[in-house]
Formats: C-alpha cells, sequence, structure tokens
C-alpha cells in the first residue's frame, strides 16, 4: 500500500527518516548504454522524475497485480520522446491481462482523438527458464508462485530482482546461484500467505551466499533504521532512490 499507509497513525507513517516513504515497488536497470524498467507501479511517474530518467529501451513486468502495473500510460512519455512503440514482455498470464485491461492501448482499432495520444507500447509473452535478448541486455525470466497468480523474478547478468513470492525452491536457488546482488521481496516479520516474510527472505540469501542482498516490498510494520540494525551482514533494506553499483 506504500508508506506512509491511508489512514495510518503509527509510528513510521509518521516518520522524518526519508527512507520510510515508500513508494510501490519498481526498478531501473542500467549498462550505461540501456536502461530496463522492470514494472510499472501507481507512482511511476514521481520514480522516474527522481531517478532523471530520460530513456527506457524495453519494460519487463514480474506479475499483473495493481501495485505493479497501473502506472503503464506514463510510458507514454518514453513512445513520444523516442518516436517508436516502446517493448513491454511479461508472463503470458500478465500479457493478456494488461491487453485486456488496458485495452485502449493495445486495441489498434482504438484510436486517438485527434491532437491526443495514447501509450505507443507492443507486447511480448515470456517464456521462463530461458535466456532473452531484451533492450540489448541478456535476461532470464524465473517463474514462482504468489498466491494464485504466477510471477516472473529475472536474472540480468550477476544480479537478480524477485519480488512478490512466497517461496523459492531447490530448483529456482539454482537458477539463481552465483548473482552477486539479490533483490528480494520480504513483507514483514511475520508469515504472510502469498510474500516471504523478512526471516524467510534472510534463510534464502544465506543458503544462495549472495554477496549483497537487499530487501523490497516493505510495510510500514518495519522502521527503515530499525531493520539495519537487526539484519545480519549483507542483507539490508533497500529504500526508493537506492542506486547499486555492481
Amino acid at each position: 500500500m506504500g508508506v506512509p499507509q491511508i489512514g495510518c497513525d503509527c509510528a513510521v507513517c509518521h516518520s522524518d527518516d526519508p527512507h520510510d516513504r515508500r513508494t510501490r515497488t519498481a526498478a531501473l536497470i542500467e549498462d550505461g548504454e540501456h536502461t530496463i524498467l522492470i514494472d510499472t507501479p501507481p507512482e511511476l511517474r514521481l520514480q522516474l522524475l527522481r531517478a532523471g530518467t530520460k530513456r527506457i529501451d524495453a519494460v519487463l513486468y514480474t506479475h499483473e497485480h495493481a501495485d505493479h502495473v497501473h502506472g503503464i500510460d506514463d510510458l507514454r512519455s518514453f513512445s513520444l520522446l523516442q518516436h517508436e512503440p516502446l517493448p513491454l514482455y511479461a508472463p503470458p498470464e500478465t500479457a493478456r491481462h494488461l491487453r485486456h485491461a488496458f485495452n485502449y492501448i493495445f486495441d489498434a482499432g482504438v484510436v486517438p482523438v485527434r491532437g491526443t495520444s495514447k501509450p505507443s507500447l507492443t507486447m511480448q509473452p515470456l517464456t521462463a527458464d530461458r535466456e532473452h535478448e531484451i533492450g540489448g541486455l541478456a535476461v532470464r525470466p524465473i517463474a514462482f508462485r504468489h498466491g494464485n497468480s504466477e510471477v516472473f523474478g529475472y536474472r540480468i547478468g550477476p544480479m537478480a530482482y524477485v519480488t512478490d513470492v512466497k517461496s523459492v525452491s531447490a530448483s529456482d536457488r539454482d537458477l539463481l546461484r552465483g548473482v552477486r546482488v539479490l533483490v528480494l521481496n520480504a513483507l514483514w516479520w511475520r508469515e504472510h500467505p502469498t510474500h516471504l516474510s523478512i526471516p524467510e527472505a534472510i534463510a534464502i540469501a544465506q543458503d544462495l551466499g549472495v554477496e549483497r542482498t537487499y530487501l523490497t516490498h516493505l510495510t510500514h510494520e518495519t522502521a527503515h533504521r530499525d531493520l539495519l540494525h537487526r539484519l545480519p551482514p549483507g542483507i539490508e533494506p533497500g529504500y526508493d532512490g537506492m542506486k547499486i553499483e555492481i
């Protein structure tokens, strides 16, 4: 729900620590020549303005939930600036959902009124556990379960981005071994039916032996400063605007 959470009077929601101001989860992957965006959350416009992003080569979607897709119309700026359709990639079910939910974008029969515009986007369903060249980078989607949905994590070279998963099987861990940086969802300290808890995320990161793990998708139940003190070495909370060099 983001932090502060609507209607909440807890200490974290009233914190003056800027690290405790959390928009919904997304990431930019940049190699100096190419930029890939992962997910389009509702605050996407504000996030990309803050990051100074002026070009996106491709967008990867993890799954179809509203907190990960409802900023899709803000991609309009990039298709206009770049004078070409922006390619999107997603799990098959997510691709179907986006085409239906945002049919004004993907239906060629929906023509903008003269003098107006709509995002120019293409949609390509992805196959899991096979490497794809996307936006100039080698990307390997890995399929996980998230409640009743299939969600994709993405391994890109020495890093992996895995959000909104409840478990990481032995076979999935084999696909993640060797990454140096892992971004992993960790909702809160207690268990949740569709997300990893913080203890579960710690156990996975330690089993993989990752050099650096950053926890994302955190809530108002955890203050950034408290997490810094409680997490083991090599694991820390991510925060809005965080930059990680690999």
